[in-house]
């Protein structure tokens, strides 16, 4: 009875909290100030009422199911229309290319930092700890199977599954075929066209629509998230913890500044205040498929980059590329392992470990535990034991906001980058005019 008197009172002071942000969203406060707020008021619920995060959990799971839902129908309609769009006005086949170069680039650069930083810091070093035999491993797919998997077989599997990729892939080749018909005969495939357009107009609105309840989602999650942390399950991994959190800072205010200031001569500091929702919405959710459409939103409203781009770079950057997931946690619990273990590495072992982080990027899966899919994949390829990744199982969700952010805002930044390359980039909304 009293466990559910606490739920209760969680719930309680999370309406209260609700009110206040209602409230000011009526007085027009900013919508990035209502869920910086929402992340503050989050973690008094979650301190205050510890363990009791039953209510505040189905709240956040509701919104994390409405924008799942509609990340698929979303995708097909919103690629379709770029495609289509971008052949009357921008080369595909450039854009695809620079936008598939900077999302590995970011898995690169935030795979070869955290390699740096794991061996200096000699993480793992000392570390007593006897490894789990009661688990089951994860079954990592042969090379062959991860290229054949990235195509479609099934859309309704591919949808049930969250395996975006096989999805992005038959989008494009519709709107490849269109594309193909409409230069020789236009009136034919014009009512598709208009379909597709109205489709993806009306999905547009569903998501600024859901997305208006952002904070009150973000509010739960986060006191959700602080409520069922333990201390004791932290202590002993607050090393590889706090690394993994000041990678992903580097990463994010360090790499994606300096890619936006050299080579697209750009304020950092405008774009990270016109992404910033989406990099929250990604912390919380940990789902880089789920923050799509605030992402998509953002990049468009705020930061000036064509719809098109937006749409096309933002949902294959939830699948390829994922610096936080491919690049920065793999390698780190590799280095992790080899020092725990005592194991005698060579330079070009690991630079090999870089090698297959970029690798095991291409066609990952933005969803929660994703990490630990892309971490099996370059322990199996390493010949590292696999069974060391469920030492680091107590802090995994906690990294994996960390991570997912990172990941979210590496796509924003080539997003970005590419619309700037191809003029495709609004100056005067990027500077906020």
């Amino acid at each position: 009875m009293n466990k559910n008197i606490l739920e209760l009172g969680a719930l309680v002071l999370a309406v209260i909290f609700f009110i206040l942000i209602y409230f000011l969203k009526k007085k027009k406060v900013d919508f990035s100030v209502l869920t910086i707020l929402a992340v503050g008021l989050g973690i008094i619920v979650g301190l205050i009422f510890k363990e009791n995060y039953l209510y505040l959990e189905a709240i956040g799971t509701i919104y994390a199911n409405l924008i799942s839902a509609i990340v698929v129908p979303l995708l097909l309609f919103s690629i379709i229309s770029s495609i289509t769009n971008l052949q009357a006005s921008i080369k595909l086949k450039k854009v695809s290319l620079k936008t598939i170069i900077y999302l590995l680039l970011n898995t690169f650069t935030a795979s070869l930092i955290t390699l740096i930083l794991a061996v200096i810091t000699r993480i793992g070093s000392g570390f007593n700890y006897e490894l789990s035999t009661n688990y089951k491993a994860t079954e990592v797919p042969s090379f062959v199977d991860t290229i054949t998997g990235l195509f479609p077989k099934n859309l309704i599997n591919s949808w049930l599954n969250g395996e975006v990729v096989p999805i992005v892939i038959f989008a494009i080749i519709v709107a490849i075929a269109y594309n193909r018909i409409v230069n020789k005969d236009p009136k034919k495939v014009k009512p598709f066209k208009q379909f597709i357009d109205a489709g993806n107009r009306v999905l547009g609105e569903v998501v600024n629509f859901v997305i208006g309840f952002t904070p009150y989602a973000v509010l739960a999650l986060i006191a959700r998230a602080v409520s069922k942390s333990t201390i004791d399950d932290i202590i002993p991994l607050l090393s590889i913890l706090g690394l993994a959190y000041l990678l992903s800072i580097i990463q994010i205010f360090g790499v994606e500044s300096i890619l936006l200031k050299v080579i697209g001569k750009l304020n950092p500091i405008k774009f990270f205040k016109g992404i910033w929702p989406a990099g929250v919405v990604a912390f919380t959710s940990q789902s880089s498929i789920g923050t799509i459409p605030v992402t998509i939103r953002q990049l468009v409203s705020k930061i000036g980059v064509n719809e098109d781009i937006a749409s096309f770079t933002a949902s294959l950057g939830a699948n390829l590329g994922m610096p936080g997931c491919a690049g920065i946690w793999p390698t780190l619990l590799a280095v992790f392992a080899i020092n725990v273990l005592n194991i005698d590495y060579s330079i070009g072992q690991y630079l090999f470990l870089v090698v297959l982080a970029v690798v095991v990027s291409i066609g990952t899966v933005g969803v929660p535990g994703t990490a630990t899919i892309t971490a099996t994949a370059v322990f199996a390829a390493a010949g590292l034991p696999i069974e060391i990744i469920v030492l680091l199982a107590p802090i995994s969700s906690i990294v994996d906001m960390a991570r997912t952010a990172t990941n979210v805002i590496g796509a924003a930044t080539a997003a970005t980058l590419v619309a700037k390359s191809e003029k495709e980039l609004n100056i005067d909304i990027y500077n906020g005019i």
